[in-house]
C-alpha cells in the first residue's frame, strides 16, 4: 500500500466520520474511495462498517450534553437499531449486491421530506397530544428504526438522513437533540453489523483498511460534533437536505 493510498483512505475516513456526525452519508465518501483503489465491493463495505465505528463513538461522545436527559428514549430505540443491524448485515452476506438499489433512493427522498416537514408535523402532533408521545407514535418510530437499522447494516449511506427524518416527525425534540440520538443509533448499527460480519464471514475483513479508516473517522467524529453543535437549527436541516440530495443523485448514477 503506497503512502498516497494510505493518505487518501485516511482522509476519506476523517471526512466520513465528520459528515456522519453532522448529517450521515459518510459511506458515500469511504466506499467509493475503496472501490477506486480496487478493493472488492463486499469486503470494502464490511471493512468500511468496521472502520467507521470509532467515528460513531467520538461523534456520540461529542453530543453527550444533548443526550443527558434522553437515556429513556435511547433505551427504547437502541434495541430496535440492534435488531435491524443484525438483519441488514445478514442480508448483505446473503443477498445479491443490487437487491436494495431500487428502494434506497425512495427511502432517502421520503426522509428528506420528513426532515423538511418535521417542525410543522411536530407542531400538529403537539396540538393533538401535547402532554405525551402516543403509543401509536412509539410503535411507528420503533418499526421505522428497525428498517433504518436494516438499511444501515446492509449499506449505510444516508442512514443518518433516514433516522433524522423519522425522529423529526415522531419525537418532539430539537434538531440538535435528534442529531445526538441519530449519532448513538448509527453507532449501534455500525458496531452490531461489524460484529455480525466478524462472526459470520471474518475473511472479508481487511484489517489494514479498518485501521486506517478508524483513525481518520475517530478524529472526524470529534470535529463533526463541534461543527454540528455550533450550527443553528435551520442550517443543520439545510445541510441534511443537501447531503441527502447528493446521496440520491449518487445512488441513481451508480
Amino acid at each position: 500500500m503506497s503512502p498516497w493510498e494510505i493518505g487518501a483512505i485516511a482522509l476519506a475516513g476523517f471526512w466520513a466520520g465528520m459528515i456522519n456526525t453532522i448529517v450521515g452519508s459518510g459511506t458515500l465518501v469511504t466506499f467509493p474511495t475503496l472501490l477506486f483503489f480496487g478493493y472488492p465491493p463486499v469486503s470494502a463495505n464490511i471493512s468500511n462498517s468496521l472502520g467507521l465505528v470509532p467515528g460513531g463513538v467520538s461523534g456520540a461522545w461529542g453530543y453527550r450534553r444533548e443526550l443527558r436527559s434522553l437515556g429513556g428514549v435511547l433505551a427504547r430505540l437502541a434495541p430496535a437499531s440492534l435488531v435491524g443491524a443484525v438483519g441488514g448485515a445478514l442480508l448483505l452476506l446473503w443477498l445479491p449486491p443490487a437487491a436494495f438499489e431500487a428502494i434506497v433512493p425512495v427511502l432517502i427522498v421520503l426522509a428528506l421530506a420528513l426532515v423538511l416537514l418535521g417542525p410543522r408535523l411536530q407542531r400538529w402532533a403537539g396540538a393533538h397530544h401535547a402532554s405525551s408521545i402516543t403509543p401509536g407514535r412509539w410503535v411507528a418510530l420503533v418499526l421505522g428504526i428497525v428498517v433504518a437499522g436494516m438499511y444501515g447494516g446492509y449499506f449505510g449511506a444516508a442512514q443518518g438522513v433516514l433516522l433524522i427524518g423519522l425522529l423529526s416527525v415522531l419525537l418532539p425534540l430539537g434538531i440538535q437533540e435528534l442529531n445526538g440520538i441519530k449519532n448513538v443509533l448509527g453507532m449501534v448499527v455500525n458496531l452490531v453489523a461489524a460484529l455480525v460480519f466478524l462472526v459470520v464471514d471474518p475473511a472479508q475483513v481487511n484489517w489494514t483498511i479498518v485501521l486506517i479508516i478508524g483513525v481518520g473517522a475517530l478524529l472526524g467524529g470529534a470535529v463533526g460534533a463541534r461543527v454540528g453543535r455550533a450550527m443553528p437549527p435551520w442550517l443543520l436541516r439545510a445541510v441534511i437536505v443537501v447531503i441527502g440530495v447528493v446521496a440520491v443523485i449518487y445512488l441513481l448514477a451508480t
